[in-house]
């Protein structure tokens, strides 16, 4: 006697596949885009401000461009970079924004990242300085 599996069975084991499917798949839905904020938060609070410290210990100023930190500026006799291996970039695939001076922060830079909607001066917008 061959054994084999029914189409009940096997529409049983989809059915119960799609019924945890879909108590799992929304509640990891929205953990990507918290993962991208967290990123920016990061980059904005930790990683590249390491870098700009660096540069300013070196050359006793911040760049004018973050571009600056991975190629030497008009001061490349006192650089010792890069100060980063690549052109630092917002989980969403934009250029982080750097204001040196800053206007919210005067005494040192601004850096910013417009967020998920790429739009400046809006709720998703990751910032170094508190508003």
């Amino acid at each position: 006697m061959k054994r084999a599996f029914t189409l009940i069975e096997l529409m049983l084991v989809v059915i119960i596949i799609g019924v945890l499917s879909a108590m799992v798949v929304p509640r990891l839905a929205g953990r990507s885009e918290q993962a991208r904020v967290q990123a920016a938060k990061t980059d904005i609070n930790s990683s590249i401000p390491i870098a700009l410290d660096l540069y300013e210990m070196d050359l006793g100023h911040y760049p004018e461009l973050l571009d600056y930190l991975r190629i030497p500026g008009a001061d490349a006799e006192s650089w010792h970079g890069p100060y980063l291996k690549k052109k630092p970039m917002d989980p969403w695939g934009k250029t982080y924004i750097y204001k040196f001076p800053g206007e919210h922060n005067s005494s040192s830079y601004d850096l910013s990242s417009m967020g998920s909607d790429g739009k400046p001066d809006t709720a998703d917008d990751v910032v170094n300085w508190s508003e």
